[in-house]
């Protein structure tokens, strides 16, 4: 191994369902050989146990204030420095942040995954790389409620009045836009082996580059 500059991060957005933790696992999966860690910005809600629990259920997860962007870059910043971290974890059930962290030791490539990775400047600005999985709507809320029914057993009518008041007009508003800031627009998401197999090309290219094989 040569000597190591600096990891390469990459930044995969997109909206709910869009498949793009299907793109993080087949990118994780390429480069298996290689020391990779993905970073979920799901992990990195605010922490909310200052607020009454009644208010804590009105949280709007898919506006950008739900994310604490300041920790989640820090964390970056210091795994571009080669220094472990500890990832927090958040509570759905109490709706906020967990006592508990998940130790992330530094590696060469760094995944940030989340609906609205690309929508802070701070963010993008770390990033070597950056996606946008795009997908049709209809296919969305279909994985959706499929997801939200078999995994977090919501009733049919909740989720999608979430999705009609809250999720789409959220992706319309914040998450859409942040596609003009992508590298790449990937569509159909994980099942798109064409766009993969570019991306994983292009990745190699850039470890090369900063020496790191």
């Amino acid at each position: 191994m040569g000597t190591v500059k600096k990891p390469i991060v990459i930044g995969i957005a997109g909206g709910s369902g869009s498949g793009k933790t299907s793109v993080t696992r087949a990118i994780y999966e390429k480069f298996s050989n290689q020391d990779i860690v993905v970073i979920e910005q799901d992990y990195y809600y605010k922490d909310q146990s200052h607020l009454p629990f009644e208010e804590r259920l009105s949280t709007n997860y898919d506006h950008p204030l739900a994310f604490d962007n300041d920790l989640l870059i820090d964390h970056v910043q210091q795994l571009c420095n080669y220094k472990s971290i500890e990832k927090p974890v958040y509570d759905y059930q109490l709706h906020t942040r967990s006592n508990e962290t998940i130790l992330v030791n530094p590696t060469n490539v760094i995944i940030l995954e989340g609906i609205l990775i690309l929508e802070d400047e701070r963010l993008r600005s770390l990033m070597d790389m950056k996606l946008f999985v795009d997908t049709d709507a209809d296919i969305r809320i279909i994985r959706r409620i499929l997801r939200d029914i078999k995994e977090r057993g919501r009733k049919i009518d909740a989720v999608i009045e979430q999705y009609v008041s809250v999720v789409r007009p959220m992706h319309m508003q914040f998450i859409e836009p942040t596609k003009r800031y992508a590298d790449i627009i990937v569509p159909e998401g994980g099942q798109n082996n064409v766009a993969i197999d570019l991306m994983a090309t292009k990745i190699q290219t850039i470890l090369e580059e900063k020496e790191i094989l």
